[in-house]
């Protein structure tokens, strides 16, 4: 059986729910197991056990999320030169274009030599007051939709062992 885990982070809850979704698509996916969990809570050891990744963040000051951030510094050395031609994805909550925290994050999976198995996928919630910025967050249905169809298509190379 394969492994896809996807990471996330969030503060206002929009990064959850696009992670939840993609988490629902994978998982029906038959021979796949996904693992979803945050950021803070993810190892190494969680890494190096996984056959594929889901990588989800928001978007803060032009920037991945500080704590996803942190998962990649505590994790990049211990896995360094092991994850090589691994698939990953990468869905993006952004308040803008979601286009510093996307490079980011595929610069991150370039030196890890994962092998990128869509586009990223940013969903722009178009918050730019601090009042919005900090609102609980709210994904719509089409959205949702699109990175449920990610997480499937994802799960479905590794189980088609496309990837």
């Amino acid at each position: 059986m394969k492994t896809l885990l996807i990471v996330y982070h969030t503060m206002t809850g929009g990064t959850r729910q696009m992670a939840g979704a993609a988490a629902a698509g994978a998982g029906d996916e038959a021979g796949v197991a996904v693992r979803l969990q945050t950021a803070v809570q993810t190892q190494p050891a969680d890494l190096l056990a996984a056959d594929g990744y889901l990588f989800a963040t928001p978007e803060n000051l032009a920037a991945m999320a500080g704590l996803m951030k942190d998962f990649f510094d505590r994790c990049y050395y211990p896995a360094l030169g092991q994850l090589n031609g691994r698939p990953y994805a990468a869905l993006i909550c952004a308040g803008s274009d979601g286009q510093g925290a996307l490079r980011q994050l595929e610069r991150i999976a370039t030196g890890w030599r994962l092998k990128a198995a869509a586009p990223g996928l940013i969903v722009c919630t178009h918050a730019q007051t601090p009042e919005r910025i900090l609102a609980p967050k709210v994904i719509g249905p089409e959205d949702l939709a699109r990175c449920r169809d990610t997480g499937a298509a994802l799960a479905a190379g590794l189980a088609l062992g496309v990837f």
